[in-house]
């Protein structure tokens, strides 16, 4: 059973063309807060990013938001936050997010959000971690992502084990419980980060 104290959540920072995206933003940080759980996020206030902080803020949790400089005026900094942590690269926003968080959940968004996720889930595979990786699949909006990561299955690119790391509902309260009961594959550890 996993302790998931903190969750980071990679979101679009734009609200996407469904009302879907947004509400689903809220129902999770009201249910991050019901369970006690801050959010990592990357500290913007536009889009779904400052949909979930708000909803987390609004409910009386915490939230931690982590954000490059140069993104500081484009991502529009939320202010409002328990804490915002200003970074100066994406790197050191991805490394932070990776330390401060237990467990980690992709909604939808854009190229930012799939390479955060992404890169998280190689450090799974490899074994640098072995936190919780969950895609909340909005209005099915992951469906082709999570049909690639078949294929690269049966074209022999990805092994079951590692492919079985993605944890994905399109509800909320069930990917919680999912990534809860979460145990990581048994792999030896490849590398450590300082390697990478």
């Amino acid at each position: 059973m996993q302790e998931l104290k903190s969750i980071c959540v990679f979101c679009g920072s734009n609200f996407g063309s469904r009302p879907e995206y947004g509400a689903t933003a809220e129902s999770l940080g009201k249910l991050l807060v019901q369970h006690g759980i801050r959010l990592v996020y990357g500290g913007g206030k536009v889009g779904l990013m400052g949909k979930i902080a708000d909803a987390v803020l609004k409910a009386g949790g915490q939230v931690t938001g982590i954000i490059p400089q140069a993104l500081v005026l484009k991502e529009i900094a939320h202010e409002g936050l328990t804490e915002l942590r200003v970074v100066d690269s994406m790197h050191e926003r991805k490394a932070l997010m990776a330390d401060l968080a237990d467990g980690f959940i992709a909604m939808p968004g854009g190229f930012g959000t799939l390479d955060e996720f992404c890169e998280i889930l190689t450090w799974a595979q490899l074994g640098i971690h072995h936190k919780p990786c969950g895609v909340l699949n909005v209005n099915g909006y992951f469906d082709h992502f999570l049909k690639l990561l078949d294929h690269a299955v049966s074209e022999l690119f990805l092994q079951p084990p590692h492919r079985a790391m993605v944890i994905s509902d399109s509800d909320p309260e069930i990917l919680l419980g999912q990534m809860m009961e979460y145990e990581a594959p048994l792999t030896g550890k490849w590398i450590d980060r300082t390697e990478t």
